[in-house]
């Protein structure tokens, strides 16, 4: 069938850190031959659109901030409507701080007096920290909202823990689960896939390297879904999960055989 429309992940499926994956440009570039409108969606929360407009640029991809979602954008967005007036602590990177204030939340430095403890991937994240989160939710009233459920995410020099280690850190010495998890698949991504593409889901393909974040939304959403196997999903990843992709192809480069 023809399909108009196109989400592709970005790390894993388009680059590994700062270096394209082989076959990448050759994928975007039939992409964009067949007249698909894309939309990049991450589910790294520390990077505003435009900063990843520049790093896809520096591995050799134009991409406009209006093309990129991730899920810093999608926290803020969701927070911004459901938490306004809320006093939130933070348990992430400086990055992820600075969005949200951006759109006028405020973020406490200690988190007695939190309502809501956003927690995310964070690089210097400590024993200190995890004490602290754990005070901040004491209270069993306080929303715990997690950036993106990544337990893993492809770096440079490997996979690396990403928010969802983090996020299950904090949930096991609290005692529960976040209320809400964002980020790829969850239903405040979804809707904002939808508004940006504006395309009807059966018109659409979801190409990227994870089963449960990816390709679950796509298959949430009812996009065809295609898996990538230059990321983090290998064969054995692919083969116990109940997650089932409608195409697998070794790189972005095979994306011919699905258009």
């Amino acid at each position: 069938m023809p399909y108009r429309g196109v989400v592709l992940d970005v790390d894993g499926t388009v680059v590994r850190g700062d270096e394209p994956i082989p076959g990448a440009a050759e994928g975007l570039d039939r992409l964009a031959d067949a007249g698909l409108d894309r939309l990049f969606v991450s589910n790294n929360p520390t990077k505003r659109p435009p900063a990843y407009a520049e790093r896809l640029r520096r591995a050799g991809f134009d991409a406009h901030p209006s093309e990129i979602v991730t899920a810093g954008t999608i926290t803020a967005s969701y927070l911004a409507e459901r938490h306004a007036d809320d006093t939130l602590f933070v348990v992430g990177e400086p990055s992820l701080v600075e969005q949200l204030t951006d759109v006028g939340l405020t973020v406490a430095t200690e988190g007695t007096d939190a309502d809501t403890v956003v927690v995310s991937i964070d690089r210097s994240f400590d024993y200190d920290r995890l004490c602290a989160a754990l005070r901040a939710c004491a209270d069993d009233d306080v929303t715990i909202v997690g950036t993106d459920p990544d337990m893993v995410i492809p770096a440079a020099e490997g996979n690396v823990p990403g928010s969802g280690a983090i996020i299950n850190a904090v949930s096991g010495v609290v005692g529960r689960d976040p209320d809400v998890v964002l980020g790829k698949p969850s239903k405040p991504a979804r809707r904002v896939v939808d508004e940006r593409l504006g395309l009807p889901a059966s018109d659409c393909l979801v190409v990227g390297d994870r089963l449960d974040t990816d390709i679950a939304l796509g298959e949430r959403a009812g996009m065809t879904t295609v898996l990538v196997k230059t990321g983090v999903t290998d064969d054995r990843d692919l083969a116990r999960s109940e997650v089932t992709p409608d195409h697998v192809v070794d790189s972005l480069a095979d994306i011919g055989a699905v258009l």
